[in-house]
């Protein structure tokens, strides 16, 4: 009891400074979403247009049910809340590495994922800056004990609601009426939430984004294997996802794959190098030359295949953007996704952004982001391309 309330007065005195009021402990669902560590965030993951940004811990879900501390960012508006409260946008990131300093919160002008958060942070702070509160997780397992389960869709799904629960104890301002959004990696976590069974009654999910989600995942490492055209371009992403299965499934052993040649790049994911350097440390290595003649992928395949956003039944009004220039995510790709999500679900919406690449399309898509999120705030009809 001595630690819940000590755990309490922290959030409640680093709540202060914001000039809100922390909430009640009664407040919080017991277990996921409560809200560990409080402290100010001033580094590139802060939001410039942001009233007052923090850097929060919180419990959420992880991989098996087990029951994680996960970290984060919370931004809140300038300004005087709406009735009700602020909107919150949870935003799920895309890839930065499965190393603890890929983490989001942890990003720096010089920091080793910089080149991506860059663009996502210009993007948030245009949420923030229109009264939006805008929450980031990190994940489980990145930049928090255990491992990364990169793209597993249920761990994700988790911790992209229960930041939103741990950010109303921030403060209470923040509203119940929320929206997952996410880009590549977090595209695909966003629509995992939008799928998710028996929504909490203790937040509103009003409907999500899906910016160029990840898909065909399974297809990865034999498109690595046999070298074809592009294979180098995958092998950052490779390595990141063979990193992330080993969290995810105990008995999955990714060494017993690789070549000695290769092996030192599967460290480097685990410890040190985002996706950037992973790309620069493997720059020597031909895909050919990663896995071991006798290597059996069918573990491998069947685990990515488990997690593909394919299949989803998707319960509230959601909305995917795609660049026609992506060679990471295809167009094809996604519209395969659109195309069999509609099928169980109508409320479905597809643009796509003529010239845009993987990362060009996160900023040239707010417009049509925002204008679809305030007119589901107002009671209107969600567009549907389905």
């Amino acid at each position: 009891m001595k630690h819940v309330k000590t755990l309490a007065a922290t959030a409640a005195l680093a709540v202060a400074a914001t000039g809100a009021v922390a909430a009640p402990a009664a407040a919080a669902p017991e277990r996921r979403g409560r809200l560990l560590t409080v402290r100010p965030l001033a580094n590139a993951a802060a939001l410039p247009s942001a009233a007052a940004n923090r850097y929060i811990t919180y419990t959420s879900k992880g991989v098996g049910g087990k029951r994680i501390t996960v970290s984060g960012t919370v931004a809140v508006p300038k300004g005087t809340p709406p009735r009700g409260g602020w909107p919150v946008l949870s935003w799920a990131h895309g890839t930065t590495g499965t190393a603890d300093v890929c983490a989001p919160s942890a990003d720096t002008p010089a920091g080793p994922a910089h080149d991506y958060l860059a663009f996502t942070e210009q993007y948030l702070d245009k949420w923030v800056a229109r009264g939006y509160a805008v929450v980031q997780t990190d994940y489980e397992g990145l930049g928090t004990p255990g491992g990364h389960p990169y793209m597993n869709g249920e761990s994700h799904a988790n911790t992209v609601l229960d930041i939103v629960r741990a950010a109303r104890r921030l403060d209470p301002r923040i509203g119940r009426d929320w929206f997952a959004a996410g880009h590549s990696q977090g595209g695909q976590a966003a629509l995992f939430t939008a799928a998710a069974d028996r929504p909490p009654r203790d937040l509103r999910l009003r409907g999500a984004i899906s910016v160029a989600p990840g898909s065909h995942m399974s297809e990865t490492a034999a498109y690595v294997r046999a070298g074809y055209p592009g294979a180098e371009g995958a092998m950052p992403f490779l390595f990141v996802m063979l990193a992330g299965m080993e969290a995810a499934e105990p008995s999955f052993v990714p060494d017993d794959l690789l070549t000695e040649r290769a092996k030192p790049l599967l460290d480097a994911a685990r410890k040190s190098a985002c996706t950037k350097g992973l790309r620069e440390l493997g720059a020597g290595v031909p895909p050919t030359e990663v896995f071991r003649p006798d290597a059996d992928l069918t573990q491998f395949t069947a685990y990515w295949r488990s997690q593909e956003p394919m299949g989803l039944n998707l319960q509230v009004p959601t909305l995917f953007l795609q660049g026609s220039a992506d060679n990471q995510v295809t167009p094809g790709a996604t519209k395969g996704i659109v195309a069999d999500v509609c099928g169980r679900y109508p409320k479905i919406a597809y643009s796509e952004y003529a010239g845009q690449d993987h990362r060009g399309v996160i900023n040239a898509s707010f417009d049509e982001a925002i204008a679809y999120t305030e007119n589901l705030r107002k009671g209107g009809t969600p567009p549907t391309t389905c």
